[in-house]
Order: C-alpha cells, then structure tokens, then sequence
C-alpha cells in the first residue's frame, strides 16, 4: 500500500517551514529548502548538490503554488552484497576482464623490496632483468636523471605484473617483452631526452633526463598546473592538496610520463594507493623522488583511456581493432601508441615529434631484439579515436539519474573519481551519492 502524503507537506511552498539550503547539510528524500527565492523538495538523499544545478537530480522545483507529488514508495536501501553483485552484472563482459586482468598490481609492500638479482622477485620482473641487465639500462639511458634508477624501474614493472607477464594462449611473452620495453623506452625519449644533437651521444640514449618539468619547483613562481582546483565542482572530483599558506599544491610535470595536472594525479594516487587518491594530491612530489617515478610510466601502459585501448592491449594484441579503427588507420603497431599517448598524428605529413618517437623506436628495437620490418610506424594519416572504436567503454561510475533507480551508480564515459577499474569504487559511489551506508 502506498503511504499517503498529507497535503499539508506538498503546501510549503513560499512558507517559513523550509530552511535556506546548506551545501554542507544532509538532506532525506521529502524535505524542503529555500533556494534562490523558490522552494525545492528532495527526491531522494542528498549533501552538496545545489538545487537546480542538475534538471535530473535530487532535487524538484515549487511549480504553480505547490509542490510536485513525489512518488512516495521508495526502493529499499540495498543491501552491501546486491550493491556489489549489480556492479558485478555492470561489468561482466570480456572487456572488463580482459583490462582488470592486465592492469591488477601488487601491494606497496611486495614491490619495495624488489631489488636486481632478488631471487624472490616476480616472474616479469625476472623476464625484464634477462632482457634488459643492468649494464644495458645505463647503456640506453646515459643521461638520466640519478633518480631514474635500475632498481626502482624494476619495481615499477613489479608493481604490474601484467607488463611483461606470461601468456597462457601461446603468444610468445619474451617477444612481447621486447615490443613493449622498446615501445616504452621511445616514448621515454621524447617525453624526457635532452634532444641535443650536438652530444657525443645519440639522442635516442638521451631519455630520462628531466625529472621535473623544467624550469619548476615546488616553490618558485608559476609552474601550479592548478587552475582546476580553485573550481568548487571540478576540485571535489580529484581535491588539491594544500601548502602550509594555504595555496594549491602544484601538479607540473613528473616522472618518466612527466604526469600532469590533478586530474591526472588523482587516478595514479588510486592505483598506487589502494583507491586513495589523497596520497599523491597532498604529496605530488613523491612521483618524482621515490620509485613512482618510472611506476607513472607504466601505469600509462597498462591502462586504458576509453575510447582509447591501452598501450600494452595494443602490442600484446589483447585489443583487436574493429572496422571503424581499421578505417581510422589504427592497429596493434607502435604507430597506434603515437596516437594513444599524445596525438601527435594525422594531417597526412609525420610531426616532427612523432619521427622522433619513430627514430627512437628502431633503435631501440633493434637492440632489445625485436623485429619491427613488418609493423606500421607512422601515424600521419592515422585519425583519433572515437567512440566507434571497439575500445570506447564507459569505465566510470556516476550516481544513476533514472526515475526509479534510487541508491544505483551507472556506468559513464566522462571521468569521475570512481573508475570502474579500481575495486570498491561502485559502493563509494553510492554511499557518496545517495548518503547511505551500504550494510
């Protein structure tokens, strides 16, 4: 039976009865603010949401000197066990799988103690210390910053056991291996070379130079890469840290993928962090001074970025192209990883950024042992992705706008701060959401 709701209840409208809103307050489903000059009622739980900001949201506006009826049966608050199955219906595809699989770490505490040699070390970081030895990492990169060491690139590759895993389905892992180290390693190059054509060493052996993005630090002038975080919106998404005079911290560039931004460092935070994404928001330097500055590199490689398919999908053939892909030029080359990691292709000519990615690729190809004669390496015809790629998955959770669908996250292609990714990420966003308390 439906509980009746007095009249009395749909009549505040213009009375005295409803509160200001308080963006800091939580509100339950049937209560009434003032917002604005006008009076709105609360569909469903909600803290933080302004009334009005969203036609779809929480909340409904005074029409014609009443209220609107609310539908006054509400679903029951799930339980924590249907919440997890009903992500687990969401994502029970072979896309999912297929990323969570290649993308699964290990604990902080597993990784710091890899070291080169370490009998105990997992099985692809023993694969990379037999095709890349010590003497071959100074070799390639002579110019590195001292920060950028052998060992902590080690544990960067132990942190994701899918990079230069073994494979059960026959395809050749110690060739993979070597695609993916030179596919890496090019990129390295042009993100961080000193490009100076004048030094005795060849450019390709220049990578990892720059630790920092040049010309910033922590506390010189300019360099904030925080512009978002004075957006109230835009920074309860990935939320700045702040110095002890209460500016924003800075998010300049860092590590080997020299990682910008919050909203970049915000997601990295989460993968290293156990869905933390405080760690690296509060503490952004640490993606330069401890291991984490190679591990930003290779979290960029097993990672997808919808409708993107990620690097390591690319070169291990995980990611098969469809026909919209074919048609765009892309394919399970490194010229797709051009594409994938700065978009430096298109206009029927090569940019001069992605020869240079392509010049360094041959060379280090070549030495790591892997035959590139047969692979595309240009990208200058190649088109971006769009969502017709067979890659193009939401992989984000949002609460669920639907009439009906109280106390339900959906899965959404703009990026939140619950990636579908990350475990526990779909009961964060309900108990955020719909302030409830999962049980």
């Amino acid at each position: 039976m439906k509980r009746i709701i007095p009249i009395a209840l749909l009549l505040l409208a213009g009375s005295a009865l409803a509160a200001p809103w308080n963006a800091r307050a939580p509100y339950q489903k049937g209560q009434v603010v003032q917002w604005q000059g006008r009076d709105w009622q609360a569909k469903w739980p909600s803290r933080g949401e302004t009334p009005g900001a969203n036609p779809k949201g929480s909340w409904i506006a005074h029409v014609g000197g009443a209220l609107r009826k609310l539908d006054d049966v509400a679903p029951p608050i799930p339980t924590l066990q249907q919440a997890l199955q009903h992500e687990a219906d969401l994502t029970n595809n072979d896309f999912f799988r297929k990323v969570k699989a290649s993308i699964r770490t290990l604990s902080n505490d597993q990784v710091e103690p890899v070291s080169p040699g370490r009998a105990a070390n997992p099985v692809n970081v023993r694969r990379v210390e037999r095709l890349l030895p010590s003497a071959k990492w100074d070799y390639y990169f002579t110019r590195r910053d001292a920060s950028y060491t052998y060992t902590r690139f080690l544990q960067a590759v132990a942190k994701f056991p899918g990079v230069c895993d073994d494979y059960s389905d026959g395809r050749d892992a110690d060739a993979i291996c070597r695609h993916s180290l030179a596919t890496m390693f090019a990129h390295f190059a042009q993100e961080t070379g000193n490009h100076d054509a004048s030094d005795t060493i060849p450019q390709w052996r220049q990578g990892l130079a720059y630790l920092r993005e040049m010309g910033c630090t922590d506390s010189g002038p300019g360099c904030g890469y925080n512009t978002e975080c004075d957006d109230p919106v835009f920074n309860k998404v990935w939320t700045c840290g702040k110095n002890a005079d209460g500016s924003w911290k800075k998010y300049f560039g860092r590590g080997a993928k020299q990682l910008s931004y919050n909203y970049n460092y915000g997601p990295f935070s989460q993968a290293m962090n156990n869905g933390d994404q405080s760690v690296l928001l509060q503490n952004p330097d640490l993606v330069a001074s401890t291991w984490l500055n190679l591990a930003s590199a290779t979290f960029f490689f097993v990672y997808p970025q919808p409708p993107k398919p990620s690097m390591l999908h690319v070169i291990d053939g995980t990611w098969v192209p469809n026909a919209a892909d074919i048609a765009a030029g892309a394919g399970n080359n490194f010229a797709t990883t051009i594409q994938i990691i700065n978009g430096e292709c298109g206009g029927g000519t090569e940019r001069q950024a992605a020869q240079n990615r392509i010049d360094y690729y041959k060379q280090f190809a070549h030495d790591l042992g892997w035959d590139y004669g047969s692979e595309q390496l240009s990208c200058a015809n190649m088109q971006r992705f769009t969502a017709a790629s067979s890659a193009a998955y939401n992989i984000y959770w949002e609460k669920d706008w639907k009439w009906g669908n109280d106390y339900q996250c959906q899965l959404v292609s703009y990026q939140t701060p619950y990636s579908a990714l990350q475990p526990g990420n779909y009961q964060h966003c309900v108990e955020d959401n719909w302030g409830i308390k999962l049980k």
